[in-house]
């Protein structure tokens, strides 16, 4: 379904993605792990459209989306809910939801905000509240909701159990299990390693801008290699 193809991507001087190679599925959930600065967020915002690629390519269904600009990848079905949620903290819950449909012209919006308020019954209750008011759980919850808004066939993930209790952690993580049996395709940026390699069909290992090592998430899970730099041991 998605194809990235040897990008290499650059900040100024900083060489932050060095031909890189993933591919997802039709219905999967990949992950993404490694360390901080390895070049995971870089990756979804290359594949979003907010960083351009020096080299490589991009491939949706088999058609390159590579020269497309931010709008016009949501409108294809590739959506990505950042690192930092980035919710608009002056706006309440309802208007951050309604932004997300905001590309959309069709008759569904009205049941597809329903749908959402349904999987999230705390943005229900604060429907009319100012984003910025709500915990830090609730924000990540309309982050995911907003994102879902925009009807997407992928849903990028950047790091949605950053800063979060463990029993949100798990919440999360089930609300994005959910969401992939309901037919949506994941592609997942985590630094929780050991949950997202639970949640993966498969995964990748990123260190130093590269690839290193891919494999099923059960594996990946029970490689010494991994667990030793990723998992304690």
């Amino acid at each position: 379904m998605l194809e990235v193809r040897g990008i290499q991507v650059y900040y100024g001087a900083i060489h932050a993605l060095k031909g890189l190679d993933i591919s997802v599925g039709h219905g999967e959930i990949v992950s993404i792990i490694g360390s901080n600065g390895a070049g995971k967020s870089t990756l979804l915002r290359t594949i979003s459209g907010l960083l351009r690629p020096k080299e490589g390519d991009i491939l949706l269904n088999g058609d390159s989306i590579i020269n497309l600009p931010p709008n016009r990848i949501v409108q294809c079905g590739i959506v990505h809910a950042p690192e930092g949620r980035r919710i608009f903290t002056n706006m309440t819950v309802g208007e951050n939801l309604q932004l997300g449909a905001f590309i959309r012209k069709d008759d569904a919006i009205a049941s597809d905000m329903e749908a959402v308020l349904n999987r999230f019954p705390r943005l229900r209750e604060r429907f009319k509240q100012n984003a910025g008011t709500l915990s830090g759980g609730e924000q990540q919850m309309l982050a995911i909701g907003r994102a879902l808004m925009a009807r997407p066939k992928i849903l990028l993930l950047d790091e949605p159990s950053l800063g979060l209790a463990p029993n949100l952690v798990a919440e999360i993580f089930k609300i994005i299990r959910d969401i992939n049996r309901d037919g949506t395709t994941v592609l997942l940026v985590e630094q929780n390693a050991i949950r997202a390699l639970e949640l993966a069909n498969r995964a990748y290992v990123l260190e130093t801008c590269r690839i290193v090592l891919s494999d099923t998430g059960a594996a990946l899970l029970a490689n010494p290699k991994v667990r030793e730099a990723y998992l304690g041991g």
